[in-house]
């Protein structure tokens, strides 16, 4: 079985174990998304991060942007801080280790969002000439990363 990239240290903290090479793939992706919410809020990809709470309402849903938007934004950028911020950290808080989570599950709904990722997308082999192969491989390894970093995180549970 292949070393997982995290590992419950004890007292809330986690252990990363992930190569240079993967830190430096990481290291700029919570720029970019960073970049395409505040250049293009109305992308596709980017509204998927803040579905709405009352579809069938309007009225309410108006109002929940007026008071819970800015917020949800800034709990957003405050974990793709954390990521950046920690990226070359071998060890995790807690609250570092929950930004971690937040971002790679971030990253992975804009990205699945932008290569229309479905359930059946990883049942069959990705043809290396797919243009999308490189992305559709990051979504995989962030997929990976994030359940690596639950199970970590649920082993302190």
């Amino acid at each position: 079985m292949a070393r997982r990239r995290f590992a419950f240290a004890g007292g809330g903290e986690v252990k990363v174990r992930i190569a240079r090479e993967e830190r430096q793939v990481l290291r700029g992706l919570p720029a970019q998304l960073r970049q395409l919410m505040d250049e293009d809020p109305d992308d596709p990809a980017v509204r998927r991060l803040f579905p709405p709470a009352y579809r069938q309402r309007p009225d309410h849903e108006q109002e929940y942007r007026r008071l819970m938007g800015d917020d949800l934004r800034e709990r957003r950028l405050a974990a793709l801080a954390a990521m950046e911020e920690t990226v070359d950290a071998d060890v995790l808080t807690a609250e570092q280790a929950s930004g971690w989570l937040r971002a790679l599950n971030d990253l992975r709904l804009v990205l699945g969002t932008r290569l229309d990722v479905q359930d059946d997308t990883f049942a069959h082999e990705i043809d290396e000439a797919d243009p999308r192969a490189p992305a559709l491989a990051l979504y995989g390894y962030l997929s990976v990363l994030e359940e690596e970093l639950v199970e970590a995180l649920a082993e302190g549970v």
